[in-house]
């Protein structure tokens, strides 16, 4: 057996360029007691937290390969939940950015999250038409909720009541009682998508945006509240019929229920006749904002009590005035009924202003200080902005904006490259060119440019040459940020630009059929006393079809050519005299490269293919299938024939030239690869995509073998078909029903009924062997020597077999527990049974194990009822669960009292209230300061 080659492995050693990813809503958060200054934001897979102000990246909640979908803050704003889009959810910390909890429930992408209003639970809506109700202190699921028939787009706790309400793209409004775990009540006054809602503070209307221009209006009323309702008095019942008159009496259609009704107030009619993308109000309920897939905010001012009254007086005092001039509608008394003054939907829900932002509108946040709104925006373009609206203006504009846009590109780049030291990376898109230090990744030069398609530094690195759409050639001038010239080169788009290997000049091809040479050469600037760069057009090489891609060998004889009709074409370089035709693609070669001894050329299609060429006769060595979508880049590691290649299909590849091996698969990015540069030692590469993200890989010292690589994605794909298998099924229990388990099968959850097994039948062994040493100590009347431990409970300390299982039990984590248990087979339910019982008579760990014993109870019910052998262990465990249960009540309830006491004596002492906000009693305080004052300035007057 010959010796296995041996590689060094890349890693994803940074990650920038982006501001914000479209794909999630962004979120003001508060950090160190500062609010309205941080906002979270989703970027890929991670999450950024932005000092909006400085434009500086305080904290990266870091993530795994999947995109993130959505984002929540905690009420306590300690926490922050975000959703992935293969299901996941982690809870984060706001102080330390570390994950705290991950929950595993949904099969597909997170679209929606919220916390209830005491921060203990969590809501979750997904693509796959689940909500998923999360116990956030005890770190497990309570229940998964089923009835929605498409994506959920919108889930919320009530906060006097322990309903939740959702709405999904299925054209319903659903409303949960939680304590029965029932809908009771589906709303379908809708006709087309429901894409969100918002509740007002008070629970008394609700407010839903669809696929049209309208926002509807629903009021909400409580059954148990109507009788108290019913005995108000009778002006101000009166009152309350004139506003619903006018409102409205479209009703939607009722369930037979008995804790709430919902009926149609009225509509309120937007200026964008696009679908509502995202919807919010204020938690003082006067801002009501709403967007749409296009670039503007509109904001709604919602009416306090008072106005609402003020604009009744005014409308009955113009009624009666009318009534006064027109004689024949006078009444015998000379007033208005009540019937005959309405406040339409309008008059409660103003439209305020439309804030008009750069770019379409991905996601949106806002607070409201005092009576400034500050209003921050996500664009689809990867910029932050910010604005402010005072809302007791009477047209309030739009001021103070900002925008947070330096630490990425607008566009998708289109081209990377590395300067000759490797110091510094070159990245172009559709609007600049930016100029980003490899070690700190920060950008440090910005230029405007046209739509690029490829760059080069040119030598000494203080220049550089941009090939544009446009067919124009613009060479910039580092230092200063500034373009020296716009040269016209062709007259369609510059697909390619490749320098000589003298550094004297290049070469570009272009959609006009040709491939020109350019020399650099310095001319006298008027404007300047010393001279600056330009270019001269050299010679000019006609082809039959357009040109994809150029590329020099590194000796400088020979020059290949790309065109559109699939092939490639080698002349010799000084003369443009043909020399070879390499053909068998199916489809156009997007891209190729030449090793450093020039003998070995590699070809990328958009057939798929890599296709490896000698240049001395022509002859194709071998073709590669190596992607799943077309081929974008190629680039060899200098000195070696080891090459990588990126493509459509969001990977990036190392191949072996000479073995014509796959070495690894890098994968980070979520969109497709468009560009990719080698450092000039080999040592990092740098990639672009689709997803607006450049990643930087970095060659470790750890040792790869292709073999063991290839095992190891074998491992994965077994390990992700295991996560994707059925579920397993509970007995007694219909799958078709509303309520299910929250958790789902993942391949943790297998593993952590692996460990428990096998400590169960550790505590088998290692109690038969202390029966069979107390059997024979009985036997022969005298004590023997203890036999020797299992090495696992020796390096526990010597615990018992019983300790160790709950020692594993505990390690697993508590939203995987019922997950876990549910892999079990019976035969190994019987003995967990028994070592439950001895875990509750011991009074270890009570809680857990009551846990554990009731999910095992009734998920094996039927099995446990028949087996004759276990109605020992029930009786034992009816008779002391409820007195361990009591046990442990009686001392919480203890716990609770004592810090209570601790509490009323702290104050008593203090004076000041221990856990309330000394600030509410400050600015009490001040107020009653300032009437004080008020009130002897009018004394004196």
């Amino acid at each position: 057996m010959g010796l296995t080659k041996q590689y060094l492995r890349y890693i994803n050693s940074a990650f920038f360029g982006i501001v914000g990813s479209p794909k999630a809503n962004v979120t003001i958060v508060e950090v160190e007691g500062v609010d309205g200054k941080y906002v979270a934001v989703p970027a890929v897979e991670h999450v950024f937290l932005w000092d909006v102000k400085k434009s500086d990246k305080v904290l990266v909640l870091q993530g795994d390969k999947y995109e993130v979908t959505s984002i929540a803050k905690s009420p306590n704003k300690k926490h922050l939940a975000v959703g992935y889009s293969d299901g996941t959810i982690k809870l984060f910390s706001m102080v330390s950015g570390d994950c705290d909890v991950t929950f595993h429930g949904h099969k597909s992408a997170v679209t929606a999250l919220n916390y209830d209003s005491n921060g203990t639970r969590l809501v979750s809506g997904s693509k796959d038409t689940n909500v998923i109700v999360w116990d956030v202190v005890n770190e497990s699921g309570l229940y998964r909720l089923k009835g929605h028939k498409g994506m959920i787009t919108q889930c919320q706790f009530m906060k006097n009541r322990d309903i939740l309400i959702s709405s999904s793209k299925d054209t319903y409004v659903k409303w949960w009682d939680l304590e029965t775990q029932h809908c009771f009540k589906t709303m379908v006054g809708h006709r087309t998508e429901v894409w969100g809602f918002v509740l007002t503070p008070d629970e008394r209307r609700l407010v839903t945006g669809c696929m049209d221009s309208e926002l509807r209006v629903w009021d909400i009323t409580y059954i148990d509240q109507a009788q108290n309702e019913e005995s108000e008095p009778p002006a101000k019942k009166v009152k309350t019929q004139e506003i619903r008159i006018g409102l409205g009496d479209d009703e939607d259609e009722e369930d037979d229920n008995t804790i709430l009704t919902c009926s149609k107030a009225g509509s309120i009619m937007r200026q964008s006749r696009e679908r509502v993308v995202s919807m919010a109000i204020d938690p003082t309920g006067r801002v009501l904002a709403c967007h749409g897939p296009d670039s503007s905010l509109e904001v709604f001012l919602i009416s306090t009590e008072e106005e609402m009254a003020k604009r009744l007086k005014k409308k009955q005092k113009k009624a009666r005035k009318k009534q006064t001039t027109a004689t024949e509608l006078e009444d015998t008394d000379g007033t208005v009924t009540a019937t005959e003054v309405t406040l339409a939907i309008e008059d409660e829900i103003k439209k305020l202003n439309v804030v008009r932002a750069s770019r379409k509108i991905s996601s949106f946040d806002f607070i409201l200080d005092k009576n400034t709104l500050r209003i921050l925006l996500l664009l689809t373009n990867n910029t932050l902005e910010t604005y402010n609206l005072t809302i007791t203006d009477k047209k309030p504009e739009q001021s103070n904006h900002s925008s947070l846009s330096i630490p990425g590109h607008r566009s998708d780049v289109r081209s990377v490259c590395f300067s000759s030291d490797d110091t510094a990376v070159l990245s172009a898109s559709g609007e600049s060119v930016k100029i980003w230090n490899r070690s700190t990744n920060q950008c440090i030069r910005t230029m405007k440019c046209g739509y690029a398609l490829c760059s080069t530094f040119v030598a000494g690195d203080r220049h550089c040459v941009i090939g544009n759409k446009a067919g124009k050639l613009e060479i910039m001038d580092i230092a200063s940020g500034s373009t020296l010239e716009t040269v016209d080169a062709h007259e369609g788009a510059v697909w390619s630009l490749a320098l000589t290997p003298d550094k004297k000049g290049f070469a570009t091809g272009s959609a006009d059929h040709t491939v020109k040479f350019w020399d650099f050469d310095l001319i006298k600037d008027e404007n300047v006393s010393s001279k600056r760069l330009t270019v001269t057009h050299a010679r000019t090489l006609k082809m039959s079809d357009d040109v994809l891609c150029v590329k020099f060998t590194p000796d400088q004889r020979l020059i290949a050519v790309s065109l559109l009709d699939n092939t490639v074409k080698v002349f010799f370089t000084d003369t443009l005299k043909f020399f070879l035709s390499l053909y068998g693609h199916k489809l156009p070669v997007l891209t190729m490269d030449i090793s450093s001894d020039s003998q070995l050329l590699i070809t990328g299609s958009a057939d798929r293919n890599i296709k490896l060429w000698g240049l001395d006769f022509g002859d194709c060595h071998r073709s590669i299938f190596a992607h799943d979508d077309s081929i974008m880049c190629l680039q060899f590691v200098p000195q070696t024939h080891l090459f990588f290649s990126g493509g459509k299909d969001r990977k990036i590849k190392q191949w072996d030239g000479d073995k014509y091996e796959h070495i690894q698969t890098l994968e980070g990015h979520h969109a497709e690869v468009w560009c990719l540069a080698v450092s000039q030692t080999g040592d990092h590469v740098v990639s672009a995509s689709h997803d607006k993200s450049l990643r930087l890989w970095e060659i470790t010292q750890e040792i790869l073998i292709p073999e063991e690589e290839r095992e190891m994605e074998r491992e994965a794909a077994y390990e992700e078909s295991i996560a994707k298998g059925d579920e397993t099924v509970i007995a007694g229990e219909s799958t078709e029903g509303e309520v299910d388990m929250a958790g789902k099968k993942t391949i943790e959850t297998v593993k952590a009924a692996e460990r428990i097994m096998e400590a169960i039948v550790l505590y088998k062994e290692e109690s038969a062997k202390l029966l069979e040493h107390a059997r024979r100590c009985k036997t022969l009347k005298k004590e023997l020597p203890a036999p020797q431990m299992h090495p696992i409970l020796q390096a526990y300390g010597n615990i018992s077999p019983s300790k160790y299982v709950l020692e594993v039990l505990k390690k697993v984590k508590s939203s995987e527990l019922e997950k876990s248990l549910l892999v079990l087979p019976f035969d190994y339910i019987i003995d967990f049974l028994k070592i439950l019982d001895i875990f509750i008579k011991s009074g270890w760990a009570v809680e857990l194990s009551c846990r554990c014993l009731f999910f095992v109870l009734r998920v094996h019910h039927g099995q446990i009822t028949s087996n004759q052998e276990l109605l020992p262990v029930i009786n034992s465990l009816r008779t002391f669960t409820v007195g361990k249960v009591h046990e442990l009540r009686d001392t919480i309830g203890f716990n609770k009292a004592g810090l209570q006491f601790i509490q009323r004596d702290m104050e008593a002492q203090q004076d000041v209230q221990f856990f309330a906000d000394a600030t509410d009693h400050f600015q009490e305080k001040k107020r009653k300061r300032k009437r004080k004052e008020k009130a002897m300035l009018t004394i004196r007057t």
